[in-house]
């Protein structure tokens, strides 16, 4: 298990090494982003920053809700399928808002700052009950629930950080358009 949590590590860090390929390979000619960036809503970096932290909450309940269910079946190694799932459609999902994205770079940023936030605030929030842990009984060990909520606040960091990072900066020059 430790193996498999340091390669997705390694492959985040090589996505995000490599983001602009990825950005490129992933967000072209996708009905969804021609949607996007054909609304005027989109192009507002407060509305499409909380579009963006409404779609991350939406993938990752989701993907919370999926694993919940599949923990009643007793069938190996689908929970890993899963989240290797969730990962890539995530990933999608910010290369499509990077390219559909029109506006100040500064813009840009204020927008993967107020997505991303939604990873920040579960990583804040596994951060305070990691920090306040206390066993239900006397003599309960806390190691594997301290273990989760460790690997938690990895997961949701590396979430945020991989977000903000390809949805906030673009590969070449801010795209700037002028409203009349």
């Amino acid at each position: 298990m430790t193996l498999i949590f340091l390669l997705g590590l390694i492959g985040v860090v090589l996505i995000l090494f490599f983001k602009s390929s990825v950005v490129s390979f992933l967000g072209e000619n996708n009905k969804f982003g021609m949607v996007l960036k054909n609304t005027s809503w989109f192009q507002n970096f407060w509305i499409s920053g909380l579009f963006l932290f409404f779609m991350n909450g939406l993938l990752f309940f989701l993907t919370c809700l999926v694993l919940y269910i599949l923990m009643a079946f007793l069938i190996p190694y689908v929970h890993l399928i899963v989240m290797a799932v969730a990962v890539i459609t995530s990933l999608v999902l910010w290369s499509i808002i990077n390219k559909s994205w029109q506006g100040k770079r500064k813009d840009r940023l204020k927008m993967a700052a107020i997505g991303s936030s939604f990873y920040l605030i579960l990583t804040v929030i596994f951060l305070y009950k990691y920090v306040t842990i206390e066993p239900y009984f006397p003599g309960d060990d806390t190691f594997m629930r301290a273990l989760g909520l460790f690997l938690a606040i990895m997961v949701t960091f590396v979430a945020f950080t991989a977000c903000f990072v390809i949805t906030g900066f673009s590969k070449g020059k801010a795209q700037i358009q002028f409203h009349a």
